[in-house]
């Protein structure tokens, strides 16, 4: 059993009103990540993992270093597109308040408890929130396959630095490039 692990792939982080957002880079994996949903939760574990923010909150680290976005109760936290319409196929749905989906949740331990010793990560920002767990899930053990295809970040040259960054710092599957 593997585990399809969908990040951040929100309204502030993909829509062109959004708060955060990738932009086309971001929307154009759309297609790709709803399919591998689809793909994935015939079998596999799907799991969807969204940052999530509270108004005003002055202690969190990403106030200083990004605007307000993912605030808790907002139209920014709902999920983009076909990938919303998928949604139904998720097994489990973290609220993540640190960039890797492993930091602060339960995603070790439902992993875990399924035996599951591969994960699949797609979403957004590739050098951001999809590299950090990808580095935890690396940290813990897990073989990592990152769809490059089902990747995208703000950030053009972030994201080629990160798709090299799997490859060759934590021995990730990079596929679909």
């Amino acid at each position: 059993m593997r585990a399809l692990i969908v990040i951040d792939y929100t309204v502030d982080f993909v829509a062109d009103e959004g708060k955060l957002t990738c932009g086309k880079p971001g929307q154009a994996i759309e297609g790709r990540i709803a399919s591998l949903m689809d793909e994935f939760s015939s079998e596999d574990y799907v799991v969807i993992a969204n940052d999530i923010h509270e108004e005003g909150d002055t202690f969190h680290p990403e106030t200083v270093l990004f605007p307000p976005h993912n605030i808790r109760g907002t139209h920014g936290r709902d999920l983009f597109g076909q990938v919303a319409e998928m949604a139904r196929v998720a097994d489990h749905v973290i609220d993540k308040t640190r960039y890797s989906a492993f930091a602060g949740t339960d995603l070790d331990l439902r992993l875990r408890e399924r035996s599951i010793q591969e994960v699949h990560l797609v979403g957004v920002c590739t050098d951001i929130c999809v590299l950090h767990t990808a580095v935890d899930a690396y940290n813990l053990g897990y073989k990592i396959v990152v769809h490059a295809d089902a990747v995208a970040s703000f950030n053009a040259a972030g994201h080629d630095w990160a798709l090299t960054h799997f490859k060759q710092s934590i021995g990730a599957d990079v596929v679909g490039e």
